[in-house]
C-alpha cells in the first residue's frame, strides 16, 4: 500500500508539470481525486490491510492527497497568471479610456438635500421615527377625534393588532417632544402612508417633510418667516408666497399655504403646497399627560408646524405631470435630472 501511494505521488507530480490549461487541469484531478481517480482506488484498499498497518497508511494516504491537491491550487493559479498576462499583453494602453455612464440623483433625493439643508440652517435638527405606529401617536395625540375620516380603514393601512402604517411624519413630532423638553426645534423627513387610488397625482406611498418649532413666544410670525424663507430657496427669492385659513385637527389657527405658479406660456395660477399652523394647545396637554409633567404646558410654551409633500414640490419645481414617473425608475426620465 506505501509503495502505491509513492508511486501515485510521483507520477502526479510529473503528470502535472505537462499540463498546459485549465481543462488539462480539470482532467488531472478528476483521474487522481474523482470518485475513481488514482488515489480514490487505492484508498478503497484500505480494508485489505491488516490493522496494525492501517495507522501507517492512512497517514500516508492523507499526506499524498494533501500534496496532489496542493500541486493543484498552485498550477491553478499559475495558469491563471499566464492567462491574465497574455491578456493583458493585447491591451493596447495608448487607447482612451471608456468613459463610464454616470447616474444622477433622484429628484426627490434633489430636492429633500435641499430642502434639509436650508432647514438645518435655521436651527432645525433632523429627527425620525418609526412608519409602524400607534393610533395614538398618529391621531389622539394629534386631536384628531375618532371619527375623523383618515381613521376609517378606507383610508389608512392598519394591522390585526391594532398599529398601522403612520399616515403623516406628524408622529415623530410628537415622539420628539414626548422624548425631549422645549425648546424643540425638529424636521421630519420620511415616508407616509395612504390608501389613495394611485394615478397622475396620488401615491399610496409617498414622502413628507414635517417641523416642528417649540419654545416661548414662538409667533404665527416666525412660522411665516420660516416657511417664506424654505419655499423661496426652492423656487426662487422673487416667489409669491400666501398664507390661507384652513383647518386642521393639531394646528389652530391653520393655514394652507399657495405659491404662484409661473409655467411659461400658460397664465400664472396659485397652486397648494403645503398646511401649516399653530400647535394646537390638545397636543400639548395630550403630550403633557404622556410625559406625566408639565414641560409642554401650553400656558408656558407655543410653537408651529407645518408638512410639505417632496412628490408634490418636485412635479411643480419641475413641472412633472405625472406623480407615477417619479416611481417607475425610467432612465430616459431621470437622466432629465442631472
Amino acid at each position: 500500500m506505501l509503495k502505491e501511494l509513492e508511486a501515485i505521488h510521483a507520477d502526479a507530480l510529473s503528470a502535472i508539470t505537462e499540463i498546459a490549461d485549465t481543462e488539462g487541469l480539470e482532467a488531472f484531478r478528476i483521474s487522481y481525486l474523482g470518485r475513481k481517480g488514482r488515489l480514490t482506488l487505492a484508498a478503497a484498499g484500505m480494508k485489505d490491510i491488516a490493522k496494525e498497518d492501517k495507522p501507517a497508511a492512512g497517514k500516508a494516504l492523507n499526506e499524498v492527497r494533501d500534496a496532489i491537491s496542493a500541486a493543484i491550487s498552485e498550477k491553478g493559479n499559475l495558469l491563471q497568471s499566464e492567462a491574465d498576462a497574455r491578456e493583458a499583453d493585447n491591451v493596447d494602453i495608448t487607447l482612451p479610456g471608456r468613459p463610464m455612464p454616470r447616474g444622477s440623483r433622484h429628484p426627490i433625493s434633489q430636492i429633500l438635500d435641499q430642502a434639509v439643508a436650508t432647514l438645518r440652517r435655521m436651527g432645525f435638527a433632523l429627527a425620525s421615527g418609526p412608519e409602524i405606529e400607534t393610533e395614538w401617536h398618529c391621531f389622539d395625540a394629534l386631536n384628531t377625534p375618532p371619527d375623523h375620516p383618515a381613521r376609517n380603514e378606507s383610508d389608512t393601512f392598519y394591522f390585526e393588532d391594532g398599529r398601522l402604517l403612520r399616515t403623516h411624519t406628524s408622529t415623530v413630532q410628537i415622539r420628539t417632544m414626548e422624548t425631549t423638553p422645549p425648546p424643540v426645534r425638529v424636521i421630519a423627513p420620511g415616508a407616509a402612508f395612504r390608501r389613495d387610488e394611485i394615478d397622475a397625482t396620488h401615491l399610496s406611498n409617498f414622502n413628507q417633510l414635517e417641523g416642528l418649532y417649540v419654545d416661548e413666544e414662538v409667533s404665527l410670525a416666525d412660522l411665516k418667516g420660516t416657511l417664506e424663507y424654505l419655499l423661496r430657496s426652492i423656487f426662487g427669492e422673487k416667489t409669491p408666497v400666501r398664507f390661507r385659513p384652513h383647518f386642521f385637527p393639531f394646528t389652530e389657527p391653520s393655514f394652507e399655504i399657495d405659491i404662484m405658479l409661473e409655467a411659461q406660456g400658460k397664465k400664472s395660477k396659485w397652486i397648494e403646497i403645503a398646511g401649516c399652523g399653530m400647535v394646537d394647545p390638545d397636543v400639548f396637554n395630550a403630550v403633557s399627560k404622556s410625559r406625566a409633567d408639565s414641560a409642554y404646558c401650553p400656558e408656558k410654551v407655543s410653537g408651529f408646524a407645518f408638512g410639505l409633500g417632496l412628490e408634490r414640490l418636485a412635479m411643480i419645481l419641475w413641472g412633472i405631470a405625472d406623480i407615477r414617473l417619479l416611481i417607475e425608475n425610467d432612465v430616459r426620465f431621470l437622466r432629465q435630472f442631472p
